[in-house]
């Protein structure tokens, strides 16, 4: 069948869309870093959720009357695995380069898809993701601090409960309305720790533009441009694009913070795109016909 160029120019353009709503996310990333000196991975956090929640509560404006007790258990059960996920993932951007901490933090999806594909085969991408990890771990990004792994290692287990979760409040609550409550569960969870650990450094004018960024380039225009993007690509297309984090996140170290890596790091970085590319596209593959006997 023939594509239409017009059809093939809407998809290029909600790819671009994909792309450049990752490396929004990433270049947030990196101003998070720069602000850890000042508030703190957890300082950070806050700002970032508590920013994000007003945003998406002002556009979203969730109806909060009417919803049953289940409602609100899944609703805060996804707020606090969301402020655990970037908790954890901000804590790791503290020890460890951010190229290998989302390479790391993408293996909580991969493992998702791999547990729930259901097929033997699903292993040959687990095999192959584990090989670039333990490419990570021969210097390819300095030496990393394994408390740093483990935070990232943490913030992917968390994000494969983010999936899940975001599924079953998406069922109950219609477009934004649910992430946007879920944003302020988390907010209001992380914000203690945020406050234990900067203090009134987070009310400083400066620190509170430079959070307001973080949370427009790592949530705001992500969520915005991936849901235009959406409206034009096939799902299966959005979740292959999405394995790219990795590369644009070690891109964004190297130009935004200088976090250099040899070519041991970028096969690594490759490996795990590579299995998680895999993986996704044998999930959305329908399962083979059983052989013919007789």
């Amino acid at each position: 069948m023939t594509v239409r160029p017009a059809a093939r120019g809407g998809a290029v353009a909600a790819t671009s869309l994909v792309v450049l709503g990752l490396a929004c996310q990433e270049v947030g990333a990196a101003i998070a870093v720069i602000l850890f000196p000042s508030v703190g991975p957890l300082g950070m956090v806050s700002l970032r959720l508590v920013f994000s929640a007003v945003i998406l509560l002002a556009i979203a404006r969730p109806r909060l009357r009417g919803r049953s007790g289940a409602d609100w258990l899944t609703v805060a059960g996804f707020g606090l695995v969301l402020a655990l996920m970037n908790a954890l993932f901000y804590l790791s951007l503290e020890r460890i380069p951010l190229g290998a901490a989302v390479t790391i933090e993408v293996l909580g999806p991969l493992a998702l898809s791999v547990i729930t594909g259901r097929r033997a085969s699903s292993w040959l991408w687990a095999g192959l993701a584990a090989v670039g990890v333990v490419l990570l771990g021969q210097g390819s990004f300095g030496h990393l601090d394994p408390i740093g792994v483990a935070f990232a290692a943490g913030a992917g287990a968390t994000w494969a409960g983010y999936i899940l979760l975001s599924a079953r409040t998406g069922q109950r609550f219609p477009r934004f309305e649910g992430l946007a409550l879920a944003m302020a569960v988390g907010a209001v969870a992380v914000l203690p720790f945020g406050i234990a650990s900067s203090g009134a450094v987070l009310l400083r004018p400066e620190v509170l533009g430079l959070g307001a960024a973080v949370a427009i380039l790592s949530s705001t225009i992500p969520y915005a441009l991936e849901l235009i993007a959406l409206r034009r690509l096939r799902a299966g297309t959005f979740a292959v694009l999405m394995s790219l984090a990795p590369a644009i996140a070690t891109l964004t170290g190297l130009l935004l913070l200088g976090q250099r890596f040899t070519w041991v790091g970028g096969l690594a970085v490759a490996l795990v795109i590579a299995a998680s590319v895999g993986a996704v596209r044998q999930a959305q593959a329908p399962p083979a016909p059983p052989a013919a006997t007789g």
